[in-house]
């Protein structure tokens, strides 16, 4: 069983989209694919009154994984913020207990897990525990998701350092389109930092499509395992 994090350069940079489509290709080729978001934020309650968090179901669906949703998303909170603020505002400490058995559940039946985090690296879960410090409890080795627009250099840059910084193994860069259409000044500029990324460039997720282009589920799966 292989696990990947897939985190981001900021909050909406893609990473739901990104993790759907890598979840969908790695099922069409023929693996077992299961998925875990550990805390969504900015839930919203359904007809009985529970959280439902709409990116972990998201992700469910591309990866046909049928668990319950204490298993896809064992924290959830209304409150649209940061982990740590989302849940202190409930009056709740973010324990990993639940986050590990989750994992430890959906690895028991997969070839591939993977990890959705919130907003980027350095998002703040509890005092002393942020993303990457999750990523790292766990030892899963990470996808980064970049904005093709102005300021990703900036973001997709201080995200690398920060996870070189922590020790986080990266497996490499997608470059999520998340307008339908680019200025001609954005496209020069993320063409700037693909010819300087730090990191392998794994593909691009163009706006509104389901794939990401240039990125083989088996060959993410070998990157993972040799990481």
């Amino acid at each position: 069983m292989t696990a990947i994090f897939v985190t981001g350069t900021d909050t909406a940079a893609g990473k739901t989209r990104v993790t759907r489509a890598i979840a969908a290709a790695a099922r069409a080729a023929g693996l077992r694919v299961r998925v875990c978001k550990p805390i969504e934020t900015g839930c919203e309650r359904g007809p009985d009154g529970e959280l439902v968090p709409a990116d972990a179901l998201a992700l469910a669906a591309a990866a046909g994984d049928d668990a319950p949703v204490t298993r896809l998303c064992p924290w959830r909170f209304a409150l649209p913020a940061a982990p740590e603020v989302a849940a202190a505002a409930e009056g709740v400490t973010i324990a990993l207990e639940p986050i590990a058995d989750a994992l430890t559940r959906a690895a028991e039946d997969a070839d591939l897990v993977l990890v959705e985090g919130a907003g980027g690296l350095l998002v703040p879960i509890r005092e002393g525990l942020d993303m990457a410090g999750l990523a790292a409890r766990f030892d899963l080795p990470a996808i980064v998701v970049a904005r093709a627009a102005l300021g990703t250099i900036n973001h997709t840059l201080l995200t690398l350092e920060a996870a070189r910084a922590r020790e986080l193994r990266v497996l490499g860069v997608v470059v999520s389109h998340t307008n339908a259409v680019h200025s001609h000044a954005d496209r020069r500029n993320l063409d700037l930092l693909l010819a300087r990324l730090p990191a392998r460039f794994l593909g691009e997720l163009p706006h509104g499509a389901e794939r990401v282009t240039g990125l083989d589920p088996a060959s993410l799966l070998a990157l993972a395992g040799s990481a």
